[in-house]
């Protein structure tokens, strides 16, 4: 059979806390705890059994409420949460992408309460980082030559899943760190590097053009089905992050045989980086029980139950590495040698005002392949959004 390359940027997909705000009110309540997340998909749903199965062993008598709402990235489940957040019925700790995205919509408006003296309490706190056989394609020009190749052969270059739209981002991104670098990547969240750059251009280019090697089915489809296309045979490449590991992991597909991996094209010795978190809402019934299941997650052997069934790595620095798989073992060397710059699909580059308008955006470029007019509407909102 051939030997199909799937490409998934090398995403530290973390379990992180967030230090915030202050102050907490306890009420009554039953002895219970729910949980809020939207990991229902193969790898993501195992990932979080293992760690409740951690929980409850240590507090059989808490009743573990597990509320989830499916859909990749958070898309619909971001919704329902705001509208409980905000109508004054928080869970007890809930899913969301570290940085702008939690910072921005919960820190900064004073939803959340501070947790590090969970880690200081454990003695935790120095155990987290504190900063068709083919040559797999390693730049864009090597990409578009293998396309060609796969394409003239009847096979999808590159599967794309992007209903929602978030996916074509997350694609969007890593061509435009295969552009600019890091240093100019960075720079355009804080306004120091222009969207109107020959480097953006470059990119947005790039993108519109790797558009005619995707399926046409991409916008009806997930990211999850897009993986599956390779693993099948329908599609040779697919930008992903590593939870597209876990899912082919989740499926028993074998590594190095139907499925392998190396950095986005253009991108090697970069790390793109999202971080999912868990924190400590204010107001809500269950502080005690909440703090455990945090607790939880900070541990070594909550790190070490969830990661290797997710595909991703542990944010604790002490993992027990034999417990991980080849892939996950590269990814954390890379983690601790790569330029780790933030994802925007993902919540950690920009503000999810911004974020919306960049999805919006994308979404015309895939249908249009506009990319004037793309531009246009990214200095815009470049305008309005950076933080310089």
């Amino acid at each position: 059979m051939k030997k199909l390359v799937v490409l998934p940027i090398l995403f530290a997909l973390m379990i992180s806390f967030q230090i915030s705000a202050n102050g907490a009110q306890e009420s009554e309540a039953k002895n219970e705890m729910e949980i809020f997340s939207w990991w229902t998909a193969g790898g993501e749903a195992e990932g979080l059994n293992a760690i409740i199965d951690i929980y409850q062993a240590q507090n059989p008598d808490v009743d573990l409420i597990n509320a989830t709402v499916a859909g990749g990235a958070g898309t619909n489940a971001k919704a329902v949460l705001a509208t409980r957040m905000q109508g004054g019925d928080p869970p007890d700790s809930f899913q969301v992408h570290a940085g702008h995205e939690l910072i921005d919509t919960w820190v900064v408006s004073d939803f959340m309460e501070p947790i590090s003296y969970i880690l200081k309490d454990n003695g935790w706190m120095d155990k987290f980082p504190k900063d068709v056989i083919l040559e797999a394609p390693r730049t864009m020009e090597e990409f578009f030559n293998v396309a060609e190749v796969f394409a003239s052969n009847g096979v999808t270059p590159l599967s794309l899943g992007d209903t929602g739209i978030w996916a074509s981002t997350h694609l969007l991104e890593n061509v435009i760190l295969a552009s600019t670098g890091p240093e100019k990547y960075n720079g355009l969240w804080d306004g120091s590097t222009s969207w109107d750059s020959p480097e953006v251009r470059e990119a947005l280019n790039n993108f519109a053009k790797m558009m005619k090697y995707v399926n046409a089915d991409h916008s009806a489809i997930s990211n999850m089905d897009a993986a599956q296309y390779v693993a099948e045979g329908k599609a040779a490449m697919n930008v992903m992050g590593d939870w597209a590991a876990g899912y082919f992991m989740s499926k028993g597909y074998d590594q190095k045989v139907v499925w392998d991996w190396v950095p986005s094209p253009g991108t090697e010795g970069n790390f793109i980086m999202l971080s999912d978190s868990f924190g400590l809402p204010k107001d809500i019934k269950n502080v005690e029980n909440a703090e455990k299941w945090l607790t939880v997650l900070a541990s070594k052997e909550g790190q070490d139950a969830f990661n290797p069934v997710k595909g991703s790595i542990p944010a604790r620095i002490d993992g027990d590495r034999s417990l991980y798989n080849e892939y996950q073992n590269e990814a954390m060397d890379d983690f601790n040698t790569n330029v780790i710059v933030p994802s925007l699909a993902h919540g950690a580059a920009a503000s999810e005002a911004w974020l919306t308008r960049i999805n919006d955006i994308v979404t015309i470029l895939v249908t249009k392949l506009d990319v004037d007019k793309a531009v246009e509407d990214l200095t815009s909102a470049a305008e309005k959004y950076a933080q310089k």
